[in-house]
């Protein structure tokens, strides 16, 4: 098989632009445009669970972002989505909305486990394939004055779970099981074997 020399990335988290770069592999931004509701794909389903949510909201990502390069008439090359979910059980703990829902969000991760789940998932023209990443992250117990000051420098917003693992909240994670990259918000080793289906070598 003859490798595609790029990927079109559609997303757009910096994190998963650095981590495509740190396996060598050149992509090109493949983002929504204006005429686009991205924001309607992540609504969560009544019952839905986390894996389940997940896993569809990548596949709806995915099918967007093929009807986007066709609609475009860019130069055929395989597309990479992904979504990362955030759940406590069974509750599935989104990007927050304002202060307070940043507080309620990380007072839930506060002193126990939590999942970290990513969905990966990658076509052109012939194929379709696609992987799960769960990984088990415990926070130690926070106090209230520790949440007040990470909500004060903004680094909550914008992430599901309000936090990032590569900010100050690495501080508070007493233990991780699964994959520190998919934790990011893209599991390497998953990626890379799917890539490999077409055609590109790690």
């Amino acid at each position: 098989m003859t490798a595609s020399a790029y990927v079109y990335l559609a997303s757009q988290s910096p994190r998963r632009r650095q981590l495509l770069a740190q396996i060598g592999v050149r992509h090109e931004l493949l983002l929504p445009g204006a005429d686009e509701d991205a924001e309607a794909l992540e609504i969560v389903r009544p019952g839905e669970l986390p894996e389940v949510y997940c896993a569809r909201v990548t596949a709806a990502k995915l099918d967007a972002a093929l009807a986007r390069l066709a609609g475009r008439g860019l130069p055929p090359a395989p597309i990479l989505c992904a979504d990362t979910t955030v759940a406590v059980d069974d509750l599935i703990l989104g990007k927050p909305e304002d202060d307070a829902d940043a507080r309620r969000i990380l007072s839930l991760l506060s002193g126990r486990t939590h999942r970290v789940i990513t969905a990966v998932a990658v076509a052109d023209a012939s194929q379709r394939v696609a992987a799960l990443s769960v990984s088990q992250v415990e926070f130690a117990p926070l106090t209230a004055a520790q949440i007040d000051g990470y909500i004060i420098s903004r680094e909550p917003f914008g992430k599901a779970g309000a936090y990032a693992i590569q900010s100050q909240a690495a501080a508070w994670i007493v233990n991780i099981a699964g994959s520190y990259s998919g934790i990011m918000g893209l599991p390497l080793f998953e990626t890379a074997q799917l890539l490999e289906k077409f055609g590109f070598e790690f």
